[in-house]
C-alpha cells in the first residue's frame, strides 16, 4: 500500500511538473529541449534548473526554449540566446571564459596560499634542542622502568 501511495505521488509531481499542452509534438525536439532545461538555471530559485522549478520564470524560460527548439536553432544557439539575454549566470554549468576565470582559480590559489602557509608555520617551528647527558641518562632510566 505505501509503495503505491509513493507511486501515485511521483506520478502526479510528474504530471504536474510538464503539462502535455505546452509539449513539442516531435518527439525529438521534445527530447532536446528536456535536455536544455536541465542545463538552465531558475532565475528565481538560482540554485534548481528550470526542469525542477514551479517558478512562473521557469515556466516562461521552458516556454521560451521550446519556441527556440521548435524555430530550429541549436542547442548552443538556444544556449548563446538565452545567455544574451539573461548572462552567464542562466547556465547551471558556465563555460570558463577570460571573465569568470578569478572564480574558476580561486579555489585553486586558496589552496596554494594554505600550503604555502602550512609550510613556512613547520618550518618556523622550533627543534627540540638534544638532550643533556642528565637528561639521556634520566631517559634511560625511565625507559628501564617501563619495561620491568
Amino acid at each position: 500500500m505505501k509503495r503505491l501511495l509513493l507511486a501515485l505521488m511521483a506520478l502526479f509531481c510528474i504530471a504536474a511538473a510538464s503539462d502535455p499542452a505546452e509539449r513539442l509534438a516531435d518527439p525529438a525536439q521534445e527530447a532536446r529541449a528536456r535536455n536544455l532545461f536541465q542545463e538552465v538555471r531558475c532565475l528565481v530559485c538560482q540554485n534548481e534548473s528550470i526542469d525542477d522549478s514551479t517558478a512562473d520564470l521557469a515556466h516562461d524560460l521552458r516556454q521560451v526554449v521550446r519556441e527556440q527548439v521548435s524555430a530550429g536553432r541549436s542547442d548552443q544557439q538556444i544556449r548563446d540566446f538565452l545567455v544574451a539575454r539573461y548572462g552567464e549566470f542562466v547556465l547551471l554549468k558556465p563555460p570558463m571564459t577570460a571573465a569568470n576565470l578569478p572564480l574558476w582559480a580561486l579555489p585553486f590559489v586558496m589552496l596554494l596560499i594554505g600550503g604555502l602557509l602550512l609550510a613556512l608555520r613547520l618550518r618556523r617551528r622550533p627543534v627540540a634542542a638534544p638532550l643533556s647527558e642528565d637528561e639521556e641518562a634520566r631517559l634511560a632510566q625511565l625507559t628501564r622502568e617501563g619495561r620491568d
